[in-house]
């Protein structure tokens, strides 16, 4: 083995490999489960020299059933490591992968806003910043392997996983998540985390909304739309590992199709780095999809396609794999691949160096607490105001009494969807319990518990399984429910809380209760909308939960309009990580909040924009349909599909309702006005490899401080293929004072434009490119136009992604030129 720190992390990779046995291999490119390898007296030996005596790649979080603190974690990850690095061959430490797409997936850590409520700040920044908090709450219990972001494209409201997306649009969910890869990976890779794009490729694209289920896209959509967001990071913030889909693409699983993970992948986007399976990936090649007869052969498959490492056990990789290369099934070369990345993952990240973290409780303690006010000011950047009829909102302090009804008006856990601390509890819990069975599809991954480790769980787990969720919730993350939101804003208000209904109860619980207290009420804040969870059976999404309707659950909407009716004031709050259809309730509601998933300041924020201590200024990073049966729908539909038909097609949509969404992508209204003026396109005339400047002024023009989001769509036409008719290509978000203005210029590169022409190359050809401005994808203040001229330009291989942006202040209204 290299001892040499001072040689690269591949070339110590190399010099490592020669020395390694076809066994030691193959065990590094799969995994272990964690939980049976520690008892109640530390290690238990005979299972670690089962699991790792010959070493091992990954292993899966520990203290996963959340149990365990993150002090308790790193001494446990230290335990397991130092068995590696002392008592196999070749002492190599082990990856310890965990999830971390808005905070870390085990107890104690702080909790942000999930992705699409990331999404809906329209702040990259923001993400940034939350994702280098993540970093350093990973690297301190040495899990530096982090199985996030979401880079799919979610353009279908059915599908469960809608919440873990930073939503419908190429561009925003570039932007977001080249902002968490380059937080979470930091400068350098000694003390960063490796950041993994999900799921490669077109997973949030499945047929009718089912997870899993085929992904029915032509290879330009597949490469211009869902792609993107993957090339972006890779380009621009150096992605150091792909997950796969579990989807498939034209009939062939990606887990198993060279075509995507190699050909698209690496050789068309110049991916270097390690791909890994998801969960059971190979499994399902036998199991579910039938393309294999069984794990080897799945196996096969899969390292041919490109996987580099099987997770989270051994299927058709491990011992399983070593057999089939040693009798020439599988060829050597390809296991060495394989095995490189990993070794040249954990030389760069400095785990041969140094394999043990600090064990230090209070340091780790302090660490794992990081970020709560930012995820307290992303929860406010992330509400987003839908409709506000004369003026309803802000509510007045001087209210007396308010009735807080609705099936999330005392609850906190909903603040907490899949891919949560306490979602993974209430899966974990709720199947030890007995009151759910088995993750469907994973009965046959076999973990090995031994008595000692069973006995520590039973001494650890009471603390978590004694509970009910929200107590659970309530003690750990200090979260308030809405009401107790309202009773601390307003303290002096008599606040009367009645839940009406649950979340999609046949029946309403106590109707007459709820109507009572609305009638009481000088105002009513109705909370709604869904419920997220992991394989739990009372998940309205999630992973594991899609649906066929997206509309309100009906409960809900009796509730809605049996409140309505008593004439009070209503204010509607909609908890949800997806599009919701509101179309039942739009019109019973003056006044509407989006809240999404805000995790542990969900409610305060809600409270505060309520009460106008926080001017709403988030914006849907999805488009809200008026029912299920038009979905998709969304802002970049191409010119002639969908909602985006022009005035001379003779065909204009449903025949019972208008095609357009309820809500646009990009809408939000805010508690202040705002005007856009003095647009600027320079040149004119830009030549195809050359770039676009568009300036414009923004003033704020109400009596109130505000957020806009500055929003820039361009429409290319005559290009011989079928474009968006709205493509976002820049956005900013600005701060403004009452009566104060800024300037905001975007440079546009025209290689963003690109796309895959007639002839099958990425390239850019002459012709007029419309420029549209304003505060949603429908709500464009300013209008202009430029020319592209000059020859095509094939543009692959040098496309741009974002476009670049400076703001700078304004002249005083008085001194202010007229826009156009």
């Amino acid at each position: 083995m290299s001892k040499d720190a001072a040689s690269s992390p591949a070339d110590r990779a190399t010099e490592l490999l020669r020395t390694m046995t076809v066994e030691e291999k193959a065990q590094q490119v799969t995994g272990a489960m964690p939980i049976g390898l520690l008892g109640v007296h530390g290690l238990v030996e005979p299972a670690a020299e089962r699991l790792l005596g010959q070493g091992i790649g990954h292993l899966a979080p520990l203290g996963m059933p959340g149990h365990k603190t993150p002090d308790q974690v790193a001494k446990g990850v230290n335990e397991i490591q130092r068995f590696l690095v002392t008592r196999t061959r070749l002492g190599i430490p082990a990856l310890f992968h965990v999830e971390a797409l808005n905070g870390v997936v085990l107890p104690g850590f702080t909790s942000f806003p999930t992705a699409i409520g990331l999404a809906a700040t329209w702040n990259p920044g923001g993400v940034e910043e939350m994702a280098a908090v993540l970093r350093r709450q990973v690297r301190a219990i040495g899990h530096p392997f982090v199985l996030s972001p979401v880079l799919d494209v979610a353009r279908d409201a059915r599908w469960g996983r809608v919440h873990e997306t930073y939503g419908e649009d190429p561009y925003l969910v570039s932007a977001m998540g080249v902002a968490f890869v380059r937080g979470l990976q930091g400068d350098d890779p000694r003390t960063g985390a490796i950041a993994t794009g999900k799921h490669f490729l077109g997973y949030g694209a499945s047929e009718a909304g089912q997870n899993m289920a085929r992904t029915n896209l032509g290879a330009r959509e597949l490469y211009e739309v869902y792609a993107r967001p993957f090339e972006a990071a890779i380009e621009l913030a150096g992605l150091r590992a792909v997950m796969n889909s579990y989807s498939t693409v034209d009939g062939i699983p990606v887990g198993a199709s060279r075509e995507i993970l190699t050909g698209l992948l690496r050789a068309k986007l110049g991916f270097t780095g390690t791909v890994v399976s998801d969960y059971d990936t190979i499994g399902h090649l036998h199991r579910r999809l039938r393309v294999a007869r069984d794990g080897e052969e799945a196996g096969r498959l899969a390292l041919a396609a490109g996987i580099d490492v099987e997770l989270p056990v051994a299927d058709g990789y491990g011992a399983t794999l070593a057999r089939a290369v040693r009798r020439g099934a599988v060829p050597a070369e390809q296991l060495d691949q394989a095995c490189w990345r990993v070794l040249r993952d954990k030389f760069a990240l400095g785990l041969f160096d140094e394999p043990y973290v600090p064990e230090d409780p209070v340091v780790i303690g302090a660490t794992a607490s990081e970020g709560v006010e930012l995820s307290r000011r992303l929860a406010r950047q992330s509400v987003t105001l839908l409709k506000n009829e004369d003026g309803l909102l802000p509510l007045s302090d001087a209210v007396r009494r308010i009735a807080v009804l609705g099936p999330h008006a005392d609850g906190v856990t909903v603040a907490f969807p899949a891919y949560t601390a306490p979602a993974m509890v209430e899966m974990v819990t709720a199947q030890i319990r007995g009151e759910r069975r088995a993750i469907p599809g994973t009965e046959h991954l076999s973990i090995e518990i031994s008595d000692e480790a069973r006995a520590l769980l039973a001494e650890e787990l009471p603390s978590v399984l004694g509970q009910p969720m929200d107590d659970y919730v309530r003690e750990r993350y200090g979260a308030r429910s809405l009401a107790d939101a309202v009773r601390d804003r307003v303290p002096t208000a008599e606040v009367t809380v009645r839940a009406g209904c649950g979340v999609t109860d046949a029946e309403p619980v106590d109707l007459a209760a709820a109507v009572a207290a609305a009638r009481d009420a000088d105002v009513v804040i109705l909370a709604l909308g869904g419920r997220g969870g992991w394989f739990t059976a009372n998940a309205t999404e999630g992973e594991g939960s899609d649906t066929a309707d997206i509309d309100l659950p009906a409960n809900q909407v009796a509730l809605v309009q049996a409140v309505a009716a008593t004439g009070t004031p209503c204010v509607g709050v909609v908890l949800t990580g997806r599009p919701m259809a509101l179309s039942d309730i739009v019109d019973d509601l003056p006044a509407l909040l989006y809240g999404y998933y805000g995790g542990q300041h969900a409610a305060t924020a809600l409270a505060e924009a309520l009460f106008g201590d926080v001017n709403p200024g988030g914006r849907l990073p999805v488009s809200i349909p008026r029912h299920s049966g038009q979905v998709p729908v969304y802002s970049g539909q191409p010119t002639g599909s969908g909602y985006r038909r022009t005035g001379q097609d003779m065909h204009q949509g449903y025949l019972d309702m208008a095609s357009t969404p309820l809500f646009a992508f990009g809408h939000g209204l805010s508690y202040t006005t705002f005007e856009y003026t003095d647009l600027a396109i320079s040149p004119p005339e830009v030549a195809a490899d050359g770039a676009v400047t568009v300036g414009l002024t923004v003033r704020n023009t109400g009596e109130r401080a505000g957020d806009e989001v500055v929003q820039l769509y361009f429409c290319d036409q005559a290009t011989g293929v079928t474009r968006p008719a709205r493509e976002l290509v820049g956005f900013t978000r600005l701060s403004l004072a009452p009566g104060a203005a800024a300037t905001v210029e975007f440079s546009v590169a025209m290689s963003q434009l690109g796309y895959v022409g007639l002839d099958g190359r990425f390239l850019l050809e002459p012709g007029p490119i419309q420029v549209l401005a304003g505060g949603s994808c429908d709500d464009i203040r300013l209008r202009g136009a430029f020319e592209v001229v000059g020859d095509p330009a094939v543009v692959a291989g040098r496309r741009s992604y974002l476009s670049s942006v400076t703001v700078g202040a304004a002249a005083p209204a008085s001194l202010a030129s007229p826009g156009k």
